[in-house]
């Protein structure tokens, strides 16, 4: 009876174990990892904007591209914005000249090296440019402008501007400044706390100096791109084109082009598109394009060439359709590259 009794415990302890492990199997839900959604890691992206890290395969870290296709401000908008870490050093900030205007993508081509990204430089007429490019702590490229004739007591009188330009210094430090090249050459750079007060139809301000305007100091940069005019200025929309003398459509809408930094150090080359009345996209006006930087997390910018000029490439393919007749790439004298060292 013992070993019958025993006999019946072990079986009943053997269907336990079978059904209570098939019940286990039963029961047991395997869920599907849902596919993760790349995030921004250079700056806190805005309602609206995007991550693209198809244009962005294979490029190092501390360089991202974000977009924005959608309503801003209360109109149909399209902008493209590459965030940057210009303390890595595995990538190089590289503000160019051309002796001869050409397209940015031929900036793109002609350039040796891996390029990552570029857009347009600052001002220029014909083959000449307006603005600062300066790169690597070589000579000067090209001088901001440092004087213009505006018509003051009907004649034609000489102006000084100081206008605004950024830079990237040794260290990969991002600054930006009203600039003025003191002397005879344009190597010695003075950046003044503000711009010479000059407005059109009043008599001009004297030539900047080493003490005029007051707080200025020399301009430690290593490489920079000029531009105007500024936008941003420690957190705060600043825009001195009266005092820059500088008229480019600034109250309507046009393509633009924008260079600036964040609180941490993070360069934002942003391109906005417009001129391009059958996808809709007006562009915008330069209060708005700041507004749109201080979005982003942007405190200091400057605005570049605009317009038909306003170009962005990023791993070889042209983002934005140019506000150029049909769409076409307008030849430009200078470029700002994003290259891989």
């Amino acid at each position: 009876m013992k070993k019958n009794t025993l006999r019946l415990n072990l079986i009943a302890i053997a269907i336990t174990l079978i059904f209570g492990c098939a019940k286990s199997q039963v029961n047991r839900v395997v869920v599907p990892t849902a596919p993760t959604t790349p995030t921004a890691k250079l700056i806190a992206l805005p309602s609206g904007w995007k991550l693209n890290t198809t244009a962005t395969t294979g490029f190092p870290d501390g360089i991202e591209l974000y977009t924005f296709d959608g309503v801003y401000d209360g109109k149909k908008t399209k902008m493209f914005c590459l965030a940057v870490n210009p303390k890595n050093q595995a990538i190089e900030f590289k503000p160019v000249l051309s002796t001869t205007a050409k397209k940015l993508s031929d900036f793109n081509k002609d350039e040796t090296g891996k390029v990552l990204a570029c857009i347009n430089g600052g001002y220029f007429s014909v083959n000449q440019s307006f603005s600062l490019v300066k790169y690597n702590g070589a000579a000067v490229l090209s001088a901001n402008i440092k004087v213009l004739n505006r018509t003051y007591n009907s004649v034609s009188t000489a102006y000084y501007p100081t206008r605004a330009a950024f830079g990237i210094n040794s260290t990969g430090e991002a600054s930006t400044a009203w600039i003025y090249h003191v002397g005879g050459g344009n190597d010695l750079i003075y950046q003044y706390p503000t711009p010479n007060q000059n407005v059109e139809g009043t008599a001009p301000k004297p030539i900047p100096t080493e003490t005029f305007p007051s707080g200025g100091a020399i301009w430690n940069i290593s490489s920079a791109i000029g531009g105007s005019p500024m936008l941003l200025r420690n957190g705060n929309t600043e825009i001195s084109d009266v005092e820059e003398m500088i008229s480019i459509n600034n109250t309507t809408s046009r393509p633009r082009t924008a260079i600036g930094y964040t609180n941490g150090n993070i360069m934002l080359m942003l391109v906005v598109e417009g001129d391009n009345v059958d996808a809709g996209y007006e562009g915008m006006n330069l209060v708005q394009l700041a507004g749109a930087l201080k979005t982003l997390g942007c405190t200091n910018a400057i605005n570049l060439d605009g317009g038909g000029s306003s170009s962005m490439i990023v791993g070889n393919q042209l983002l934005n359709r140019p506000g150029n007749t049909n769409g076409a790439e307008r030849a430009i004298v200078s470029a700002v590259l994003v290259k891989q060292r």
